[in-house]
């Protein structure tokens, strides 16, 4: 190879390698992943001792308080019964679901969290704008104001707006890294469930910018539930949700069986696969 051909396959090579996202896999870190497998098996009271210490240990780390935030909004979950798939497999059901009366002291704990992850994940990517986990932190942090403002106060229009600008966050963090998995579930989540909106409301929503592909949607949720993280279960629980809408039961009952063998103090895993047997 000539002198001149060296130096051109040198700067090809660099230019690839500075335009090419990263696609190593993001690491799990042990210790946060702990706290959300006792979140997902209901034990929130070492789910929070296990995100607290990691918040002590690392005060700058955005990912320990919006986990925090996550555990006080499934603890929310749990005691007013709001994830039964009835719920979600029939829209019927789901629009004339009794109000609930929120606990105010953790929604103080929540939002504190929630804040508290905010602004630390602003102040990362501030200096580093393409920041993975912090990026990953800010995605938790508005899916699950999202989560609470529709499921718990019904407040679905404000939702949806949240939905759209975590489903956006999740767009560039994996334009930067593929292989986040995690990510996938806000893309998976706008895109299925807005996908079952009726049709004018899909114009809509179209029109404002939101994502309304139901293949897609599900699409997304399955490389979280097959490769993701920490949101690893909770996509295979919508999985299962979406299974069941689609009269698949078998798949459904699969995805349940492993998640109650995974998570045996589930009691909400236990009780949907006993409706189907």
């Amino acid at each position: 190879m000539t002198v001149r051909l060296l130096i051109l396959a040198i700067f090809a090579n660099a230019a690839a390698a500075w335009a090419a996202p990263n696609i190593e896999e993001p690491s799990v870190n042990p210790v946060i992943d702990r706290g959300y497998r006792q979140m997902y098996d209901l034990n929130f009271d070492e789910a929070h001792k296990t995100f607290a210490q990691w918040e002590r240990d690392h005060p700058a780390d955005p990912l320990g308080p919006v986990s925090n935030a996550a555990a006080f909004l499934f603890a929310e979950f749990d005691r007013l019964n709001i994830l039964h798939s009835e719920f979600f497999v029939d829209n019927s059901i789901f629009h004339r679901r009794p109000k609930v009366t929120p606990d105010a002291a953790v929604r103080q704990a929540f939002d504190q969290e929630l804040d508290k992850s905010a602004g630390l994940s602003d102040k990362i990517l501030l200096q580093t704008p393409d920041d993975p986990d912090a990026l990953f932190a800010k995605i938790l942090t508005l899916g699950l104001r999202a989560d609470y403002e529709a499921l718990i106060e019904r407040r679905d229009f404000d939702a949806l707006k949240v939905i759209k600008s975590s489903r956006a966050t999740a767009e560039k963090l994996l334009m930067i890294q593929p292989n986040y998995y995690d990510a996938y579930l806000a893309i998976g989540v706008e895109n299925y469930l807005f996908s079952l909106k009726p049709a004018p409301m899909r114009w809509i929503l179209q029109a404002g910018g939101a994502q309304t592909d139901h293949d897609r949607g599900v699409e997304d949720l399955r490389l979280t539930a097959e490769k993701g993280g920490y949101l690893n279960p909770y996509a295979r629980l919508l999985l299962a949700v979406a299974a069941l809408r689609d009269k698949d039961v078998p798949k459904a009952r699969d995805l349940l069986s492993a998640l109650t063998r995974e998570f045996p103090h589930n009691r909400l895993y236990a009780q949907e696969l006993a409706q189907l047997r």
